[in-house]
């Protein structure tokens, strides 16, 4: 890759691409360069050559060619909200999608087209009013552009399916710098690919998906139990998820148990087993079905209750703030078995970083029953997908020894483990393409083969092109 600074691109080139430019183009030294290049993990810490923040589809055509007829490499940030740091590199060209965070819903059709800098937060902002809701995420501040690309896990998908299973069409700008409308009529291997292979085959500009009703008020919130009863309940929970009625979201997480005002004082800071519910449904059926967990062992705190569906969407924010440094390691398993949760008690028994948890969904329902050839996600088995993480202050420099208690569980899990998320990988190399991606990776590498011969898409969960592309 040829070494890109402040100085490679000529003033004369940077004019040409300003009059053609409607957005922002930012450059080291520049107001507002080191707030655009910082993204969600504080751990990631990279200097790009030159930030484009794109007004639209455009701008993001105008970045794209310049940087091929330059041969300059280029990342794309949408929400930046990805672990490993994809959306910036040093000495690189940021396309930068921030700026472009319309949404707008056809409540008739219950059909949202949501551009591709949009946050989930903006997203559920302008469905619920409508009583309607498209699945995704569970952390308010995360990219609807990334998260969707790579599958999209969340409350709903028990119910509604997988982010992607909701997706109707793409606005993508190719590795040419084409601006295209991707759909299963006009492009359907293309379109194949797009739902669950990431960042690989183009830069999306917007996305139009499903909606369906949900809230304004729903029931929901967490139970926790104190970290005595975590083999209890989660060997229940193993056999409770598999058969729980679609309606049910389960998120489970082994963590500290936070400052909220329903945590008795004395947890606070204390390993706890929890789990978040949202029921989507009538609520009288709701609590049925929540009952038989409530009934497991005595919660030290429940705060399940009819509660504003944004509310549910952004409760979990407060966790994951932006600057922290994370890291996480994950796993597709396929059930809670009794030394899978022997790892996991041990590891949460005596925790290393000062913000350690392992969560996760239980996966079922109509995830489950998509044709697996339908999209190129991986496992849709039932199971739960699992990360192991740590999150630190800057303070604490690089976090060798919490990264280290990240690899010692995930390792431990590993035997039991089959596949992996495809937005959750980090840093496993084609190991993770492999266990995310399994049979279907052929057929990504042969559609990348071509749309992006030269692997200009490569700062993300790369799929190489069968020749190998750009280093």
């Amino acid at each position: 890759m040829t070494a890109v600074d402040d100085t490679t691109i000529a003033p004369s080139e940077m004019s040409e691409l300003r009059q053609r430019f409607r957005g922002a183009l930012l450059r080291p030294g520049e107001e507002g360069y080191d707030e655009a290049r910082r993204i969600w993990n504080g751990a990631i810490d990279r200097r790009p050559a030159l930030i484009a923040r794109c007004a639209g589809a455009d701008d993001v055509v105008a970045a794209v060619r310049f940087a091929r007829e330059r041969e300059l490499p280029f990342t794309v940030r949408g929400g930046g909200h990805g672990i490993a740091g994809h959306a910036v590199a040093d000495d690189a060209l940021m396309v930068d999608l921030s700026l472009m965070t319309s949404v707008r819903v056809d409540p008739e059709s219950r059909i949202v087209r949501v551009a591709g800098g949009a946050l989930l937060s903006q997203l559920d902002r302008a469905t619920q009013p409508f009583g309607l809701a498209a699945p995704a995420g569970i952390i308010s501040h995360t990219g609807v552009g990334g998260l969707t690309l790579g599958g999209g896990l969340g409350h709903l998908m028990r119910r509604h399916g997988l982010t992607v299973d909701n997706l109707l069409a793409v606005e993508l700008v190719t590795a040419e710098g084409e601006h295209l409308r991707v759909e299963v009529e006009s492009e359907p291997d293309l379109f194949w690919a797009l739902r669950g292979g990431g960042g690989n085959f183009g830069v999306a500009t917007a996305f139009e998906l499903q909606l369906h009703p949900v809230g304004p008020i729903v029931l929901g919130g967490p139970i926790f139990w104190t970290f005595d009863r975590a083999r209890e309940v989660l060997g229940f929970l193993g056999e409770y998820a598999q058969a729980a009625p679609d309606e049910l979201g389960i998120t489970v997480a082994l963590t500290l148990a936070p400052p909220a005002p329903f945590v008795p004082l004395e947890l606070v800071g204390k390993p706890v087993i929890g789990l978040v519910l949202v029921w989507c449904g009538g609520p009288a059926e709701g609590e049925r079905a929540i009952a038989p967990l409530r009934a497991v062992a005595p919660p030290a705190a429940d705060a399940v209750r009819p509660t504003p569906f944004l509310m549910l969407q952004s409760m979990l924010d407060s966790g994951a703030p932006h600057g922290r440094h994370y890291y996480w390691k994950a796993h597709r398993l396929p059930a809670l078995t009794e030394r899978v949760v022997d790892v996991l008690v041990e590891r949460m028994a005596s925790p290393g970083p000062p913000f350690a948890q392992i969560n996760g969904w239980a996966v079922g329902g109509a995830v489950g029953r998509v044709d697996p050839a339908a999209t190129a996600v991986g496992n849709r088995g039932a199971g739960f997908e699992l990360s192991v993480i740590a999150a630190w202050p800057p303070q604490d420099g690089d976090g060798e020894a919490h990264r280290a208690w990240v690899r010692a569980g995930w390792e431990a899990l590993r035997p039991h483990a089959a596949g992996v998320y495809a937005n959750f990988l980090a840093d496993e190399g084609a190991a993770g393409l492999e266990a995310a991606y399994g049979g279907r990776l052929e057929r990504l590498r042969a559609l990348k083969d071509r749309w992006d011969p030269d692997n200009v898409f490569r700062f993300n969960a790369n799929i190489p092109p069968s020749g190998g592309g750009r280093p």
